[in-house]
């Protein structure tokens, strides 16, 4: 097993890369490149307790979640407080910086609220954010004002302007990935056929009666993408949460069965994976505005 280091303060932080005493107990903004920071040279996995925001080009490989990624453009990845990064001995970072803050440094504020919004955050490495060379120039300057702010003397408004600068930082990484989306049309439409017909697969047979209603982790540990990814990409193609898709094709299915077996509204329900028919029967109705057993019996 390598070596596992938990890193739980922004001044722990800077002793571990080597770079002197933090200007901010609770955000600094590092350059990461190989002749800048005292990096560990090992195989090391370590764990951050704040959000951090790593802009780099590098070579060699890192383990960020469940994939091997590697980095040979430049690119963003998040992560937020509490994930798990594995760097490999071979990693050389040929530049860029890293983001770090604490989640006390935006809970004062507005943006801790709008934190979960970001689900970039909880993607996989393999779903990090390629950004052009303009996008990366605009990404720069939030960080360069971020970083001028915390540097100056802390006066009462200085956590309202970091936090400000932190939410344009994010708004544009938000765009940023709305980009992307968009550009590998190709492939994420591959990915939402590939998603549809995992799940009409999935009501196809008696696999709901006996795992029960699947959840988004489950359609995305089979598509090798996290759960945030693919609710988010779902969302961008087609309007729909993955939850919705779910619940959706589980209608179908039931006005199937309820059209062409006599089974009870109860037997329909344990067949579809429920466990009380009455969640069975509220859900039903909320899609299609009728009880189970007065859609039966329309024309």
């Amino acid at each position: 097993m390598p070596p596992y280091v938990d890193i739980e303060s922004i001044s722990e932080l800077h002793e571990f890369y080597g770079v002197g005493k933090p200007k901010h107990p609770l955000i600094t903004v590092i350059d990461v490149g190989s002749n800048q920071v005292n990096r560990p040279k090992e195989l090391l996995t370590y764990r951050l307790s704040f959000y951090t925001i790593f802009c780099k080009k590098f070579t060699g490989t890192l383990k960020y979640g469940r994939s091997y990624y590697d980095f040979r453009e430049g690119s963003l990845m998040f992560t937020a407080p509490g994930q798990v990064v594995t760097a490999s001995p071979d990693m050389n970072i040929e530049e860029g910086w890293g983001l770090f803050f604490h989640p006390d440094l935006v809970n004062t504020g507005v943006l801790g609220r709008k934190m979960i919004d970001y689900t970039f955050f909880q993607y996989e490495a393999n779903e990090a954010l390629h950004v052009s060379e303009d996008e990366k120039d605009v990404l720069t300057t939030c960080i360069q004002n971020i970083r001028k702010e915390y540097l100056q003397n802390i006066d009462k408004h200085t956590t309202g302007l970091i936090q400000a600068n932190i939410e344009l930082l994010l708004n544009y990484c938000s765009r940023f990935y709305d980009r992307q989306f968009y550009t590998r049309e190709k492939v994420n439409t591959d990915v939402v056929q590939q998603f549809e017909k995992l799940i009409k697969d999935y009501f196809a047979g008696e696999t709901p009666m006996n795992s029960g209603l699947p959840n988004v982790g489950y359609f995305a540990s089979r598509m090798n993408l996290s759960p945030n990814y693919l609710s988010d990409l779902l969302h961008r193609f087609t309007g729909k949460t993955t939850q919705e898709h779910i619940h959706l094709e589980m209608v179908e299915k039931a006005k199937s069965l309820l059209w062409s077996t006599q089974k009870s509204v109860s037997e329909i329900a344990y067949t579809l994976g429920f466990e009380h028919p009455s969640h069975f029967t509220r859900l039903f109705k909320s899609k299609t505005g009728y009880a189970p057993s007065d859609y039966r019996h329309l024309n």
